[in-house]
């Protein structure tokens, strides 16, 4: 096994922080890893020398810059004194046999690009754990190799694939994060066709183990006395995927479990990049709320 180091392979100054992007041996992933991270500047910090970390998950065929390059989350990161941090979003560089028609370039909803944020039980996906690699292996690696982030104060989001990690992965860690928001995210894969690929792939035939993958059973699952902190979500009226993102089933789980949920349909918005910039802001101050 190699051993664990964490090299910087490129930096940029944004907003008076700094864009970094590192590589890292993965022993959970069995492979290199690059993760982007966002540090804010020093003066705006609300606790000193050290920040909250904000984790980005983006969704199909992204990398761990796309977000970084494209949301503009920046700007106002760097306001409120939070690092964002962006791995990405399955392993790489491993010889395994894509799915027909899948090339590293032309990635699909199984394999390269796709890692949906499970720890997959499919022998032929054994390295796609990213559920461990997100809320264990990470943010052990940050607290060890940046003493500027606070990991202990953490909240997690994303889009897409990535929206659906983040509401899973904050669902089952609620000690870990401090909260959770969206952007057109896949509540209900066990529902929708490209969940239902990805998990037979990943998980196999038992349709119970793809229930602790879904963020709308795992809703009518807990019992929640009282929810730390409201659920946000903005979601693309004009989406053409709107079908595999099913956000009616989540609203109606959260109202029945009782669990605050903000769902903003966006009219005339679709699923690109233009929904994220366009309300970047608000997820940044939902964030910063319950960071504080």
């Amino acid at each position: 096994m190699e051993e664990t180091r964490v090299i910087e392979i490129d930096s940029n100054k944004m907003f008076g922080g700094c864009n970094k992007r590192y590589r890292h041996y993965s022993p959970t992933l069995g492979c290199n890893m690059i993760f982007s991270v966002f540090f804010p500047p020093l003066d705006r910090r609300p606790l000193g020398d050290k920040c909250p970390v904000l984790y980005w998950l983006s969704g199909f065929a992204s990398t761990s810059n796309g977000f970084i390059e494209r949301s503009g989350a920046q700007r106002c990161a760097a306001v409120k004194g939070i690092a964002l941090v962006a791995p990405d979003t399955s392993p790489r560089g491993l010889n395994v046999e894509l799915i027909e028609g899948q090339t590293d370039m032309n990635p699909w909803h199984v394999g390269l690009g796709a890692g949906w944020y499970l720890n997959a039980a499919n022998d032929k996906w054994k390295n796609w754990r990213m559920y461990d690699y997100v809320v264990k292996e990470l943010p052990t690696l940050l607290s060890k190799y940046f003493e500027e982030l606070d990991t202990s104060r953490a909240s997690i989001f994303g889009h897409c694939m990535g929206g659906h990690g983040a509401l899973t992965i904050y669902l089952k860690n609620l000690d870990k994060y401090k909260s959770v928001s969206a952007f057109a995210p896949i509540v209900n894969p066990i529902n929708c066709s490209n969940g239902q690929e990805a998990f037979s792939n990943y998980l196999g035939t038992n349709r119970s183990d793809w229930e602790e993958y879904d963020a709308t059973c795992l809703i009518k699952k807990f019992k929640f006395k009282k929810f730390p902190f409201p659920i946000l979500i903005d979601q693309g009226e004009d989406d053409p995927f709107l079908s595999e993102m099913l956000p009616h089933k989540f609203k109606e789980a959260c109202k029945s479990a009782n669990v605050p949920l903000i769902l903003r349909m966006q009219p005339g918005y679709n699923y690109s990049y233009y929904l994220i910039a366009s309300f970047m802001d608000d997820h940044i101050f939902h964030h910063a709320l319950a960071l504080e």
